[in-house]
């Protein structure tokens, strides 16, 4: 796995309601970006994200997962997270590490208290967001209706970017609002739209154009003067959008079917913030709250988030980098505890996969085994500056 820098990392939680389908939509990222050569299944006990035992027993998530991988050389770690209330810690885990979040909706089910609660996460923590209206080839999938919910629980500020060409045994792929382009299938080659959608697609885009003008006052005005905004324009409005928390963009597919996949890739790429773009509050040794730049060449500022037993390796220590660099077979400061932690081997993680690196450098995620003092929820940092 290579490591890339703080302009072209994604952290993202995956979030839902029980049942959504996040876990088969990880599974058909991981596949379409080529991380894995074969698409596991949930029912089946075979995806790469639930893969402890009870997991594979019961068909369903109760553990926080860290799933790695590269899509248009930019990195994304995704946080599959359990859809299940009693499992909470590990969703509350996941949203302190991560920059942006995909919240997962079932097509036919609509908004449910999952949801809600996912919503709530997210605006707690101000954490730009997207939805995924998935399973639309499930029997009672509606994509305007599932809208419809979706804005009348969280607002008009959430917006389609694509519309699904049918639904259940007629759904055949996704448009692109943006560009007014379709995709068949798990195809990435662009169609034209179905002259029978075009109406519905255009009254969509129009919405969508004009909540990104109203972002920009220079954007509002050459459109309230009738001039029509470019595509970059658009682009560029949305992006700024997305990131302050003023749109939030709604896409569609199946994850079973892996229609929709790469066109949530893009967005996910081009829309929610970078480490570096999102900084990093921090409390320094003077008591007070900073937001910094992260910047790879800064001191060490890293946030535990779990820890779990593995039959391997034993007690296994997942961690975020802030600021700087923590390598393998060196010292760093608990500053939660004001002890010496001694750092061994450092491992990128995907699922149960674990693979040796020497270092893992700000932006990032890792993990390392055997650790003597350090506990979830505990900071490890440089002593000469501690956080």
């Amino acid at each position: 796995m290579e490591q890339n820098g703080l302009e072209n990392i994604r952290n993202l939680a995956l979030l839902s309601h029980a049942g959504a389908g996040k876990t088969s939509l990880t599974e058909a990222i991981l596949f379409a970006s080529k991380a894995i050569n074969r698409l596991g299944k949930v029912d089946e006990g075979t995806t790469t994200s639930d893969y402890d035992p009870i997991e594979v027993k019961r068909r369903m998530s109760i553990n926080l997962s860290v799933l790695p991988c590269h899509w248009q050389g930019n990195k994304i770690n995704l946080l599959d997270t359990p859809g299940y209330s009693d499992f909470v810690a590990d969703v509350n885990a996941a949203i302190r590490v991560s920059e942006g979040a995909i919240i997962v909706i079932c097509g036919a089910s609509g908004v449910e208290v999952g949801s809600e609660q996912s919503w709530g996460y997210c605006e707690k923590a101000n954490l730009p967001r997207m939805i995924f209206v998935n399973k639309m080839d499930r029997e009672n999938a509606d994509f305007e209706r599932t809208v419809e919910s979706i804005q009348a629980k969280f607002g008009a500020r959430c917006l389609p970017i694509q519309m699904s060409i049918g639904a259940h045994t007629t759904f055949e792929g996704i448009i692109d609002l943006l560009t007014m382009t379709s995709y068949r299938g798990s195809s990435t080659d662009k169609g034209d739209v179905p002259p029978a959608l075009q109406a519905q697609a255009g009254s969509f885009r129009d919405k969508l154009v004009e909540a990104v003008a109203e972002v920009d006052d220079a954007l509002l005005e050459k459109y309230l003067g009738g001039e029509k905004l470019s595509p970059e324009e658009i682009n560029e409005g949305l992006r700024k959008a997305v990131r302050e928390g003023k749109i939030i963009p709604i896409l569609g597919g199946s994850a079973l079917q892996n229609i929709g996949t790469s066109q949530l890739m893009d967005a996910i790429c081009h829309y929610l913030p970078t480490p570096k773009e999102r900084g990093v509050a921090v409390i320094g040794e003077s008591g007070e709250i900073e937001t910094v730049e992260p910047a790879v060449d800064a001191p060490l500022a890293s946030l535990v988030f779990k820890t779990t037993a593995d039959p391997y390796v034993g007690k296994l220590t997942y961690f975020r980098v802030f600021q700087g660099v923590m390598d393998s077979n060196s010292q760093v400061w608990n500053s939660t505890r004001s002890e010496a932690e001694r750092i061994g081997q450092l491992f990128l993680i995907r699922g149960k996969t674990q693979e040796p690196v020497a270092r893992v450098a700000a932006g990032d995620i890792g993990a390392v085994a055997k650790l003597n003092v350090t506990s979830t929820g505990d900071t490890l940092c440089s002593r000469d500056k501690q956080v």
